[in-house]
């Protein structure tokens, strides 16, 4: 991704939970992901390549550009492709902001999970919107972190999550953008914008949500950040530690977990 606001760090803790995100949410975010054969697709913001091997296991026929600002995440993203078997990914270092792609390079462009890690998603957008060919589309898929809500509810645990949302915005991102889509993109000239909401449940009757999406991926990011926002003072750690317990405890047997993901789609014309 552009920028150095990514409020996660890169610990390997954290490229395990972008693994099990990425794969827990495979057909609910990215079933419609689909590109033709032959088109030229520019993934902005590829991180470790989580969603780069489903982007090119699903799109074996398309020509993938994915492009991240950290060799460090790009070495890991080329790994896990070759690892997957896939050949049809170009990896390139670069900045979302400062592309060297000519206008109109590209058939597609997809940006999941970064544009709520920037300080100026809009800017992002409009550079992006300059490699995309007229007729094109941008496809952006977000979280939306006030949209969590869960069973058994904890007070405590609501204040463990607004820590981790004063932290992204501290950090000039927005952890709350999934609701922000629609009028972003219609704001930078995108047309025909669809955003559907993709909800994610999770109870005892669906045990892979829960142990992918409710232990380790929703509430192990909630607790990754739980040194930043004791060394600011946001929360004293009994709260804390109560708030990450109450969160774990909705992923046993009579609990249950609700979290919304916003994918928007927009043409250039």
């Amino acid at each position: 991704m552009s920028g150095n606001g990514y409020v996660h760090g890169y610990s390997q803790r954290e490229a395990i939970r972008l693994a099990d995100q990425a794969n827990t949410l495979t057909e609910l975010l990215h079933h419609d992901t689909i590109y033709p054969a032959g088109a030229g697709v520019l993934e902005a913001g590829c991180g470790i390549g989580a969603q780069t091997v489903i982007l090119a296991g699903k799109n074996p026929d398309a020509r993938i550009t994915s492009i991240d600002i950290s060799p460090v995440s790009l070495e890991k993203a080329k790994r896990a492709v070759a690892d997957a078997g896939f050949h049809n990914v170009e990896f390139i270092e670069a900045d979302i902001f400062n592309l060297a792609f000519e206008e109109e390079s590209f058939d597609h462009v997809f940006v999941c999970f970064v544009l709520e890690h920037l300080p100026n998603p809009q800017e992002a957008l409009v550079k992006l919107k300059r490699v995309l060919r007229k007729g094109g589309t941008l496809t952006a898929i977000e979280g939306d972190h006030g949209s969590a809500y869960f069973h058994p509810d904890s007070c405590e645990a609501n204040i463990a999550i607004q820590c981790l949302v004063d932290l992204q915005k501290q950090s000039g991102g927005d952890a709350l953008i999934g609701r922000r889509l629609y009028p972003l993109l219609v704001s930078c000239g995108f047309k025909n914008v669809t955003v559907s909401p993709r909800v994610v449940y999770a109870d005892a009757s669906r045990p892979e949500m829960v142990e992918g999406f409710t232990k380790n991926t929703f509430s192990a990011m909630v607790e990754g950040v739980g040194e930043a926002a004791l060394k600011a003072k946001m929360v004293d750690k009994e709260t804390w530690d109560k708030g990450i317990k109450d969160l774990y405890r909705t992923a046993e047997a009579d609990g249950t977990f609700n979290y919304t993901f916003f994918k928007a789609v927009g043409v250039k014309q």
